[in-house]
């Protein structure tokens, strides 16, 4: 707990870039995302990121030691979809802990190996919670409003096996990102508490919304400050806001974050908007000079990139980021 805690106040951290982006110039075929042990399994497998970590475990730590290489602090675990909820799309439940588990074993031995080298530098690794493909907050049938596919229990109990397993697998910090559906994210952040608890154990908590659109709220209709008021009753050691908008579209609501929270603030934003492909072409030098905004207005504790971000990517950012000092927690009375 503590080792991070004295690097954030030292300089900003770099997070890592997209693992989507980076698994996709594999061109993995379904024989791949199979592999020997699940070559008869009857679900269709191609797709299922999370799963490479057991079946190709080598690209998953390449594409860790490249976002090391290009100077990230912190890497993701491959589990954004490591739920029994998200698993079920490829009836894969019964797989969630091992999944969790084995990714945050992988990504934790290549960090441990680039801290050997520069232990002046320590690498972090950040057990990677998303959203899940449901919603508490919001009914998927516009006939039904009162609708729900899920309920807060089930994604407590979903939240709290991963959790569980991303701690054995070693990670330092657990990322609650990408939340479009604030009490998704609550749901998360009670299983975390619950682990804490009876493991009589702290382990620094990230969380990061998500604003969807130029209305500047999330999936679930909350404002910037409504999502902070929300999250903030955990001990937190960062909020920020990722995904779904570019660097210069999210300016404005890390403005208005870092005004009103003393927690640390983190953003990693897509590589500009997509285009009619749904593809990023934002370039490492483009997105560097956008980032380079929030640094010089000190709004910014932790940055790195999401969609469409590669090691380039962040490598551009962590160069300029190394010339500016973090931001300063501001204490609220």
């Amino acid at each position: 707990m503590s080792r991070i805690k004295q690097e954030i106040q030292k300089r900003i951290l770099v997070l890592d870039g997209a693992m989507g982006t980076m698994l996709q110039q594999y061109n993995f075929t379904e024989e791949d995302f199979r592999g020997e042990r699940f070559k008869d399994y009857p679900s269709p497998l191609k797709g299922n990121n999370d799963l490479l970590s057991l079946t190709q475990p080598k690209a998953i730590a390449d594409v860790h030691a490249k976002y090391f290489e290009a100077g990230a602090d912190i890497v993701e675990t491959n589990t954004f979809s490591g739920t029994t909820i998200a698993m079920a799309d490829y009836d894969m439940e019964d797989l969630v802990y091992e999944l969790n588990f084995e990714s945050a074993k992988i990504a934790k031995e290549v960090a441990d190996k680039f801290t050997k080298e520069n232990p002046e530098k320590p690498r972090f690794v950040a057990g990677s919670i998303g959203p899940t493909n449901k919603t508490a907050s919001l009914s998927p049938d516009v006939n039904r409003p009162e609708y729900r596919a899920i309920t807060f229990n089930e994604l407590r109990v979903a939240y709290k096996q991963q959790v569980e397993a991303l701690i054995d697998g070693g990670v330092d910090i657990l990322l609650v990102e990408t939340i479009f559906d604030t009490l998704n994210a609550k749901a998360a952040l009670f299983a975390i508490e619950e682990v804490k608890e009876e493991r009589n154990i702290d382990i620094p908590i990230m969380v990061s919304g998500t604003i969807t659109d130029a209305s500047g709220r999330t999936l679930s209709g909350q404002t910037v400050e409504a999502f902070l008021t929300s999250v903030s009753h955990v001990p937190l050691l960062s909020v920020g806001f990722n995904c779904a908008l570019g660097a210069e579209q999210l300016q404005p609501y890390l403005q208005r974050l870092s005004n009103e929270t003393e927690f640390y603030t983190s953003a990693h934003p897509n590589a500009g908007l997509p285009n009619a492909f749904g593809e990023y072409d934002q370039s490492p030098k483009e997105m560097q000079k956008l980032i380079e905004e929030y640094l010089k207005e000190g709004l910014i504790n932790i940055i790195g990139g999401c969609c469409g971000t590669s090691p380039a990517h962040i490598k551009a950012i962590a160069e300029v980021a190394q010339n500016y000092k973090p931001r300063l927690i501001q204490e609220f009375a």
